[in-house]
């Protein structure tokens, strides 16, 4: 059996924690206690890539079903779900991520990373994360979802209120924008899903009114927490890999100007964005029964969170995994957070989203580039977190070309 030695360091549901990066302590259990008991926070934490694999191929032991945060109650989604039901509720939403549904938008993508380039093009100087990098995946996922477009903008102050709370302490400031950006999300998701029980339309907040399960509609709790699933899973995910990717290609210019001079080492790239960024820091699982798991003593009842960017740098699987390489092969990268029956239903569209927006730029904004070369601050988040904001520079002459 592993020894548990108590690393004061380590802090597995602080957002400071996860705010800073923590990487040398992620390193550290790799090496001296894959699966970790973590005496500050009460809860389990797997770390290698070889374990979180295993746990996530094993959903009858390491259930989701006590919700997929270790300190708080599951709640009436389906990633907080096991199977059957579950996968009657993926069944629901799968129509809206189907490969043929996905690789339709391409086209429409293009148009909406030049639209979203043409607002700042005469600029020069931005925020890259506020400007362009939130805005693309906010608004795929909000048309999905139904919602109006003069909408956009207060749905994205929402979902970005809604991941702050997450921070593991006790900010009542925080907390106080979280309940009002959680209110205020669960009133416009009501009135949205009202407005569809009258006239059905295509989208998911309709998909979602009148799906049935078992003969039985959704209640209200379940349609508005399908709904925030959809929008947080797909918005604040992807913009963290567009803007952590672009800091890598830009803080060593030579990446940049590879992928200036041949697009195909793109798709590479994004993988390799996927696996440095790692946007889902971690999620819990439930253990069901007494078992030793990679040399560590688990009880029914623990709480075990999946390390997923420890997972991503590992020295089992990947060669020199503190390099961002984007020629990096069988880059076998856990980014999407869910494996197995969970695995994560949009990332084909993520991939999409990633794809055209960096050829968008690469085409648009070639001479971007970083106002600051010290790396940005993360958000001190335990759940999902990337920068908070990343000042960029660019020429307008070159941005102004639109297609």
């Amino acid at each position: 059996m592993v020894d548990q030695p108590t690393n004061p360091d380590i802090d597995l549901v602080s957002g400071e924690f996860w705010g800073r990066n923590p990487h040398t302590e992620l390193a550290w259990m790799r090496a001296n206690a894959p699966v970790y008991f973590d005496p500050n926070s009460g809860v389990w934490g797997c770390a290698t890539h070889a374990a979180v694999m295993e746990a996530e191929r094993m959903p009858k032991v390491f259930s989701n079903a006590e919700g997929i945060r270790p300190d708080a109650p599951p709640q009436a989604m389906m990633i907080d779900m096991d199977d059957p039901e579950h996968r009657d509720r993926r069944k629901l939403v799968f129509k809206g991520f189907t490969p043929a549904r996905v690789s339709s938008q391409e086209e429409h993508l293009r148009d909406l990373c030049n639209e979203i380039i043409d607002h700042v093009a005469d600029r020069g100087e931005i925020d890259f994360v506020w400007d362009i990098a939130a805005w693309l995946p906010l608004i795929v996922i909000a048309d999905q979802l139904g919602v109006a477009p003069e909408d956009r903008a207060t749905l994205l102050g929402w979902s970005d209120d809604l991941l702050r709370g997450l921070t593991g302490l006790h900010d009542e400031a925080v907390m106080e924008r979280t309940a009002e950006a959680f209110g205020g999300y669960c009133e416009y998701a009501m009135r949205l899903a009202d407005e569809r029980r009258r006239a059905a339309t295509e989208d998911l907040m309709s998909v979602l009114v009148h799906a049935e399960v078992d003969g039985m509609r959704l209640d209200a709790d379940s349609v508005i927490a399908e709904s925030l699933l959809i929008l947080i899973g797909g918005d604040e995910t992807t913009r963290h890999v567009i803007s952590g990717g672009l800091f890598q290609l830009l803080t060593e210019r030579s990446r940049w100007e590879e992928l200036l001079a041949d697009r195909s080492l793109v798709p590479g790239a994004i993988e390799e964005m996927l696996r440095w960024v790692s946007p889902i820091k971690n999620m819990n699982r439930t253990v069901t029964e007494d078992i030793e798991f990679h040399g560590a003593q688990l009880k029914a009842g623990d709480k075990m969170l999946l390390l997923y960017p420890s997972a991503n740098r590992d020295e089992a699987v990947f060669d020199d995994p503190f390099t961002f390489d984007i020629h990096r092969a069988d880059n076998d990268h856990v980014a999407f957070g869910g494996y197995g029956t969970h695995h994560c239903l949009g990332k084909s569209l993520a991939r999409l989203e990633l794809q055209v927006m960096f050829e968008s730029l690469l085409e648009r904004l070639p001479d971007l580039e970083l106002v600051a070369t010290t790396e940005p601050a993360h958000r001190p988040a335990n759940f999902v977190s990337g920068y908070e904001t990343l000042p960029v520079r660019f020429s307008p002459s070159t941005a102004r070309h639109s297609r």
